[in-house]
């Protein structure tokens, strides 16, 4: 990778101490530093997989069709092509494909078409984060142009009596994260009882977040005559009790598609903590580092560097916790519409980001654990999209 770090002289200081594990702050694990290097692999186009169905086999409305293809849409992915069918027939699914593989529109595509049918249709659909809630909407949005569907959000940060104010309107499609659904339920604003179908998205991300009694206290509120869609990256043990508890005789959908960091070179650069702002500057100079994601550990870490970068003239800014919910909604959209460059981040903050053309990750600090590292570098690579990904390592 033409970054290596043997091209850059930030290698003085001793390796021998990577040998061993360590632990520092929040129980992290140090990762084998080879397991930083890889080459990606050679990209199989979307359009180039091997589908069934076109958009219009599936007796989609007309203006459902246009907004499909004025999305540049010019046919299902994988996931979409095998789920769509099932969940238009009522059929509750579970859906297991990698980020970045379109199973977001998988389940969107048919609730419109679901909802343009029969408009009685009340849908929610739980996400891990308030970003994922948010861009799952903007799916929406731009799926429903000159459509009679509302959609509406139900998450954390934001102010909750306008939230109120526009559940208690009945909208067709409440989206939002489990805690802010469950404080609403017990305000009495949502009823449950008229829920006609319930989405999990990213269902394996809500467990690593601690949300499964949420999610069950939920559930257990809506008619078991519910249409249930359960939508994955993963299926461990954790997810498969869920599944046999709230999923009525699911058609399983799994796609073996290319790993999304398969789409990623990965290499490291060793530098000492002292030097590693200096070298992120270095990077982030360069032409090719258009568009890039920069993970810190912590909050500070994270706004120290993210105003650090903007006071030296970058396009810079920081994504944290911390941030009132307006604020982490015009950062994100400042990154997906070019008014930045480099985005900052911790990881909750990241966690469901879904940008196509992010370029870069780096690793500032590494990552608690391989599975989080997995995750950090599956925001480059999208689509059909070659990415980068460098980790700093002491």
């Amino acid at each position: 990778m033409y970054f290596h770090n043997n091209s850059r002289g930030f290698n003085n200081h001793s390796q021998s101490r990577n040998n061993f594990p360590r632990k520092t702050a929040g129980f992290r694990s140090k990762i084998n530093p080879s397991l930083y290097v890889r080459k990606a692999e050679a990209l199989v186009k979307i359009e180039d997989e091997i589908t069934t169905n076109n958009f219009a086999d599936f007796g989609f409305h007309p203006n459902l069709l246009a907004n499909i293809k004025a999305k540049g849409y010019l046919k299902p992915t994988q996931i979409q092509d095998q789920a769509i069918p099932h969940v238009l027939q009522g059929s509750d699914v579970l859906g297991i494909a990698n980020t970045g593989t379109g199973k977001t529109a998988a389940f969107v595509l048919p609730i419109i078409s679901k909802i343009l049918h029969d408009p009685s249709q009340r849908v929610i659909i739980l996400s891990p984060t308030r970003e994922l809630a948010l861009q799952t909407k903007e799916e929406f949005r731009s799926f429903t142009l000159g459509l009679p569907i509302y959609v509406t959000l139900a998450i954390g940060g934001a102010y909750l009596r306008e939230q109120i104010v526009k559940i208690k309107r009945d909208p067709h499609v409440i989206i939002g994260t489990p805690g802010r659904i469950l404080d609403l339920s017990k305000r009495r604003v949502i009823n449950f009882s008229k829920m006609t179908i319930v989405v999990l998205d990213e269902v394996d991300r809500m467990l690593d977040m601690g949300f499964i009694g949420d999610i069950k206290s939920i559930i257990n509120q809506i008619p078991p005559s519910r249409q249930t869609l359960f939508f994955s990256a993963t299926l461990d043990r954790r997810v498969e009790p869920l599944t046999h508890e709230f999923l009525n005789n699911p058609v399983k959908i799994s796609i073996k598609s290319q790993d999304a960091s398969s789409h990623v070179d990965q290499d490291v650069l060793r530098v000492p903590r002292y030097a590693k702002e200096q070298a992120l500057e270095q990077l982030v100079s360069q032409p090719d580092f258009k568009k890039v994601l920069v993970f810190g550990s912590t909050q500070m870490i994270v706004e120290k560097l993210s105003t650090s970068l903007f006071q030296k003239g970058f396009k810079a800014q920081g994504l944290h916790g911390g941030k009132r919910q307006y604020q982490r909604q015009q950062i994100v959209a400042n990154f997906r519409e070019n008014k930045i460059s480099i985005l900052v981040a911790t990881d909750v903050a990241a966690r469901g980001l879904d940008i196509s053309d992010i370029t870069h990750v780096i690793n500032f600090d590494e990552p608690n654990n391989y599975q989080e590292y997995i995750h950090r570098i599956g925001r480059t690579g999208r689509g059909n999209n070659k990415g980068y990904a460098l980790t700093f390592i002491e």
